[in-house]
């Protein structure tokens, strides 16, 4: 009897993998491929999630955001090891640090197909209004070193936007084999039906992300201080979770302050994401730079007009005034004006909603990417 062939999956979050990727996974289960998932940080609970996907889920140690080079190479050496004895068909790594050393351990195994993806290029490559930090230039140095050092060994290296391998393949003149565009990683459509804009008095606008600079937190309140002034019943709702190990984060003092002068509606994290979108009327991502969000493609599935920044990642989702609006990087004014605009033009609301809906049918059906995915992949 012949053996079912066999995909190693390297990333680091579990819940990557029954977050995310549950719907390529199924796919390739029918397909008669094992699954072997790699992840590097987890709890108990999301093992057993992985497990019930009828995947074979291992442990393996990979420090996401160190720099210590005698680790990480202890690490890729134990990581081949454990890849070897799988002797799978085919290694697919995803996220930064697995793209590398999870690449370098698939050719060190002798795998014969190794494929990376690159969901996006990080905070080393996004610019700031200041300019890069110190730090930054660092870090994005040995980076490259180790994206040249690893990513000529991939059969293919896949990015969701075309600004990604031009920003870092091209710029930093690193070669490899063969270069595919995704996209974006898609949506299950059924999870974020399209629902009609509600009809009220106030507007609310809908900001959902860790609440970080890059993500464009400091620009949003600004726009909302502006926007209130005007209109001071104007709802602005805040999704997310401060970060208080990153230097750029909202503080919580100045998140207090916030909800205190009821500039902002702020729920928290929360597990019904896509009830709040319902609720909102305009959802607004000012992001330094994405790889495709998936925030976004959530509100634009529902039906909502969005208003985000010009930049990689961002400018995939929105044709400026057909769905929304691209406005310039780090400009709260600009952002503000285009929230009045909603405002005081109630009635493109539900027409750009419209749009994005019809965008999201035809770019972000997690279906179609897979399929196209796969291709990739070359199964």
């Amino acid at each position: 009897m012949q053996s079912r062939k066999k995909i190693v999956l390297v990333a680091t979050v579990a819940s990557s993998i029954y977050g995310f990727r549950q719907p390529l996974i199924a796919e390739l289960q029918k397909r008669g491929y094992h699954i072997y998932a790699f992840v590097s940080e987890y709890m108990q609970t999301e093992l057993d999630k992985i497990w019930a996907m009828g995947v074979t889920v291992i442990p393996y140690q990979l420090n996401r955001g160190g720099l210590n080079p005698i680790a990480d190479v202890w690490a890729t050496y134990k990581l081949a090891n454990q890849i070897r004895r799988i002797q799978p068909d085919l290694v697919f790594s995803y996220f930064s640090k697995p793209v590398i050393f999870g690449t370098l351990a698939a050719k060190m195994a002798r795998v014969p197909k190794i494929f990376a993806m690159l969901e996006g290029l990080g905070y080393t490559f996004t610019e700031q209004p200041e300019g890069f930090s110190r730090k930054a230039k660092i870090i994005r140095k040995i980076q490259v070193i180790l994206y040249r050092l690893s990513l000529p060994l991939a059969d293919k290296v896949i990015f969701l936007n075309p600004d990604d391998p031009r920003d870092l393949l091209e710029k930093h003149q690193i070669k490899v084999k063969k270069v595919e565009v995704l996209g974006g990683i898609g949506l299950n459509l059924s999870d974020y039906p399209y629902q009609p804009v509600l009809q009220t008095e106030n507007i609310r606008f809908l900001f959902i992300g860790r609440l970080l600079k890059e993500k464009g937190i400091h620009e949003f309140i600004a726009a909302a201080k502006i926007v209130k002034a005007r209109y001071p019943n104007t709802i602005f709702t805040v999704l997310g979770a401060i970060d208080k190990m990153n230097l750029g984060a909202l503080s919580q003092t100045e998140l207090d302050s916030c909800i205190q002068t009821s500039l902002i509606e702020y729920p928290g994290q929360v597990s019904n994401v896509s009830e709040w979108i319902v609720n909102s009327q305009v959802f607004v991502l000012p992001s330094y730079r994405e790889g495709v969000p998936r925030s976004t493609q959530e509100a634009m599935a529902v039906g909502r007009a969005v208003i985000t920044t010009d930049v990689p990642g961002c400018r995939e989702t929105v044709v400026n005034g057909l769905n929304g609006f691209l406005i310039p990087v780090w400009d709260s004014q600009v952002l503000a004006e285009k929230m009045i605009y909603f405002i005081e033009n109630p009635e493109q609301i539900t027409l750009m909603g419209n749009e994005s809906y019809r965008i999201a049918q035809k770019k972000f059906d997690v279906d179609k990417i897979n399929q196209r995915l796969i291709s990739f992949l070359e199964l």
